[in-house]
């Protein structure tokens, strides 16, 4: 499988996808490629809105996407593919509408024989077995918390450490604890914002300045950088 899984989109005082975009055109390679766009985390903005904008930033590497809302027929577009990218925004509504279109296996069979796939927030999320591990507001029924399945671990995108001043609630470490107290057999990889994670040629590697935090049941959580071995995740 080739899977970039990119905790978020845009860092602080960046414009859109800027940060990942030469990651992404490496991943993808010199030969221009018109990748299908799952635009459907989007909420407050529509289909062709998001498309268009990750379009622009895609074109700057010599790629492009087509938003699969265009398509009369969404699975043969799967079907058809020449690579996958699944855009961030609100989880839950993704797979809702992954699952009633009937993509999810389908984008699974796809990645699992050698179509890149590519994904950001929510779409590094649904690479994993389950959206458990999500930031997101529950908006919708997603009929069933399982997801693409593509990794063997989950993934909490946009990993915080920091506990704002005057919050009472629980921190993104808290509740990363609660998840793993009860699914101990789970493993769950803090990604910070600025990094990816990179599967290529069965090596797994983490890209980008900070280190992921690697939670599991009965250990203390580790820190790993790019120079670590991820590899132990894929077993």
């Amino acid at each position: 499988m080739k899977l970039l899984l990119i905790s978020n989109s845009t860092n602080p005082g960046e414009a859109y996808l800027d940060y990942p975009k030469n990651n992404i055109k490496q991943f993808l390679g010199d030969k221009p490629i018109k990748a299908l766009f799952i635009p459907y985390a989007a909420v407050t903005f529509s289909y062709d809105e998001y498309e268009q904008k990750v379009n622009n930033r895609f074109k700057e590497i010599g790629h492009s996407v087509i938003g699969i809302h265009h398509f009369e027929n969404p699975q043969k577009a799967v079907e058809e593919a020449e690579a996958i990218v699944v855009g961030g925004g609100n989880t839950w509504k993704l797979v809702r509408t992954m699952r009633d279109n009937g993509l999810i296996d389908l984008i699974q069979k796809k990645a699992k024989t050698g179509t890149p796939y590519i994904g950001w927030s929510a779409g590094s999320n649904v690479a994993c077995p389950t959206l458990r591990t999500t930031n997101d507001m529950p908006i919708i029924d997603p009929r069933g918390f399982d997801t693409i399945n593509l990794i063997p671990f989950q993934i909490n995108p946009h990993y915080l450490d920091v506990h704002p001043q005057g919050h009472g609630g629980e921190t993104r470490e808290d509740r990363i604890n609660e998840f793993i107290t009860e699914n101990q057999n789970d493993v769950v990889v803090g990604l910070r914002e600025g990094t990816m994670l990179k599967l290529e040629d069965q090596t797994l590697k983490l890209i980008g300045a900070k280190t992921a935090r690697i939670f599991k049941y009965g250990q203390s959580p580790k820190e790993l950088g790019e120079n670590d071995d991820f590899n132990f995740l894929l077993k």
